[in-house]
């Protein structure tokens, strides 16, 4: 057994595609979403992953911080990062690692290099602050992070810089929300635009340039309304669906030691979308 924990977990396509790869590789294995309602019971949840015989488990918003002290060890990019979106069982032992930013990195990199990139990130949670570094890492040459909260924002800027020696600041969210001028990426690492309710990112699309790169993590749906808007602006997109399938590929190798074939999860994925053959 496998699975996630998080709140909410509902919409998110990872437990049908997982489980999709597992029958293709001819695996006995299954994946279960769970949907935990606050720390104390995440606790409980951690604490009943090895009575209950699981392999492996991801970590979903808004625990990628909180699950940390729950764990006997972590990774060096987890001790960088400050947060953790996958468990490993070695030895006995629960052990945090986090590939959210691997995933987005890949995923950027199959339309435009990141090297010289100037990034706006808007929010910094447990998915954000990875992104935020491995984004840094990979030759970003500015990053600004817009959050509403301004002790989250300042602590992931200031991780960045320790992480990777880029200067990376914070800026309040205010709307609507205005890019410094040169933006040539922009992320969307909050939950804005998550189905059911779809909700518009708050931008001032004057300031977005049409030739800057769009990048949403959501998963569900695929085309949220801000790779809408961006797509209409002229903006190359890059989807949420493209970052979990790179992701999830390096999880399902890490848990199973099988090496996967990318077709597989993305045809799983847009099955479990209710799409047609996946994008070429």
């Amino acid at each position: 057994m496998t699975g996630m924990l998080g709140h909410p977990v509902a919409e998110n396509p990872i437990d049908r595609m997982f489980d999709a790869v597992y029958a293709h590789h001819g695996l006995h294995w299954q994946f279960w979403k769970s949907d935990i309602a606050n720390e104390a019971d995440l606790a409980k949840a951690i604490s009943a992953l090895q009575p209950l015989g699981y392999s492996g488990m991801c970590i979903t918003v808004p625990y990628k911080v909180a699950v940390i002290p729950l764990l006997d060890a972590v990774d060096d990019d987890v001790s960088a990062i400050g947060a953790a979106n996958y468990i490993t069982i070695e030895a006995g032992l629960l052990i945090g690692h986090n590939n959210d930013g691997k995933g987005v990195v890949k995923a950027i990199e199959k339309v435009a290099p990141l090297q010289g990139q100037r990034v706006v990130m808007l929010g910094a949670g447990g998915a954000g602050r990875a992104m935020a570094v491995e984004i840094a890492w990979a030759g970003a040459s500015q990053l600004t992070l817009i959050t509403r909260r301004e002790e989250q924002g300042r602590e992931v800027a200031e991780r960045v810089r320790q992480a990777s020696g880029l200067a990376c600041e914070w800026q309040r969210w205010q709307e609507p929300l205005r890019l410094p001028e040169g933006t040539t990426l922009l992320m969307n690492a909050t939950h804005l635009g998550c189905a059911p309710e779809l909700e518009p990112l708050p931008l001032d699309w004057q300031s977005v340039a049409p030739s800057c790169l769009a990048v949403d993590v959501i998963t569900n749906p695929r085309i949220t309304p801000f790779l809408a808007q961006a797509r209409e602006r002229g903006c190359p997109t890059v989807d949420g669906v493209e970052m979990l399938v790179q992701l999830a590929m390096q999880i399902f190798e890490r848990w199973t030691g099988i090496h996967p074939e990318e077709a597989v999860f993305q045809q799983a994925v847009a099955e479990a979308l209710g799409e047609g053959p996946p994008p070429a």
